[in-house]
This record gives structure tokens, C-alpha cells and sequence, in this order.
């Protein structure tokens, strides 16, 4: 069973879109993960675990080519109700493989995985999740990941292990998506980076 159910995931898509509709009535900014992934000024992003499309319609919006991966067929539907010129795809982060044409793995210049994914994916999946994510990305693109410790047996030291593994290199690891310094708490915004071709 996938951790999304077994702790939230059984609200419906424009349930939990209602969390961020509140926030934006209260004059609340809600795209604090894409303005960090534009300040990266990538050409293509990779949305892993998009939910109902919040971060990757704005990046859309915004005039980036962004793909949306999801295993919740519910999100999915309400991401394509108000995007449908995106790409979104149904299915497992594990082993999903996005594919461009001619049928070849898609590479992108960032993978973005907001919303606390890594604490909502089955527990020892981690590092295949980590793994695939970094064979989406091209050289030089980067792997941006927040997560709050303690909902599941993760650690930042866990993640930065799976992520070295699969050959990225930790290039920042900040306490919120405006880039605040980390200051040791349980909440971090971490980017690792495939290095650059030779």
C-alpha cells in the first residue's frame, strides 16, 4: 500500500485543492516551489508527484516544458481538468519512465518533488525513487526535494546517500523553498545536481 492513502490520500483532488485556494483568498502566496525551480531557469521540468497540478501549471504558466507524474489517478484527473495541454502521466516514481519521441527516456533539466512526496511513497522505496528520479535528469540537471523528517523512518542523511548512489552531488540544502539558510530543523529544501558532461 502506498503511504498517500494510508495517510491522507483519500481526500479527493479538489479537496486538497482547497488548502491552497484558502491561502490565495488570504492573500497567501502559494508557488514558493515554483519560484525556486524558475531561479534555476531550467527549459524542461519533470513534476514527480504532482498531485492536482499546482506546481507544474504554474510552471506551465510560466512557459517551461513540465511533464507531471502522479500515481493517484484522482489528482491526475483534476491536473488535467485545468491543464490539459500539459503532459501527465499515471504512475509509480519508482519506475515510471517518461519517454519523449522515438520512445526514449525523457531527460530534464530539473526533477522537482514537492509537497513532502518522499514521507507519502511506500517505505523502502526511497533510494529506487531517488535512482529513477536522477536517470530522468540530464547532465548537469538537478534533483530539488523538500521533505519534513518524522512521518516516516527517513532522514536527510538517508537521502543524501540514496542520492550520491545514483551519482548526484548535494549542491544546497535550505529551510524553505525561498532559499533561508538551514538551520538544523526538521523541514529542508535539498538540490542535488548529475554533474555536468566532461
Amino acid at each position: 500500500m502506498n503511504r498517500w492513502w494510508e495517510i491522507g490520500g483519500a481526500a479527493k483532488g479538489d479537496v486538497y485543492d482547497d488548502r491552497w485556494r484558502r491561502m490565495e483568498e488570504r492573500g497567501e502566496w502559494v508557488h514558493g516551489e515554483a519560484d525556486l525551480v524558475s531561479w534555476f531557469e531550467p527549459a524542461s521540468v519533470l513534476d514527480a508527484g504532482c498531485g492536482t497540478g499546482r506546481v507544474a501549471i504554474e510552471l506551465d504558466r510560466r512557459g517551461i516544458d513540465v511533464v507531471g507524474v502522479d500515481i493517484d489517478q484522482r489528482m491526475l484527473d483534476e491536473a488535467r481538468a485545468k491543464a490539459p495541454n500539459v503532459g501527465w502521466v499515471l504512475d509509480d516514481l519508482a519506475d515510471v519512465e517518461v519517454t519523449g519521441p522515438g520512445e526514449a527516456r525523457r531527460l530534464f533539466d530539473l526533477v522537482v518533488m514537492a509537497g513532502n512526496v518522499m514521507v507519502f511513497v511506500e517505505v523502502g522505496t526511497e533510494a529506487a525513487i531517488v535512482a529513477n528520479m536522477a536517470r530522468h535528469l540530464a547532465p548537469g540537471g538537478r534533483l530539488v526535494t523538500g521533505f519534513r523528517l518524522g512521518l516516516t523512518p527517513l532522514t536527510f542523511a538517508d537521502y543524501d546517500r540514496f542520492a550520491a548512489g545514483a551519482g548526484l552531488e548535494l549542491e544546497h540544502r535550505w529551510t524553505t523553498w525561498d532559499r533561508q539558510p538551514y538551520d538544523g530543523g526538521s523541514y529542508a529544501v535539498t538540490v542535488h545536481r548529475r554533474p555536468p558532461a566532461a
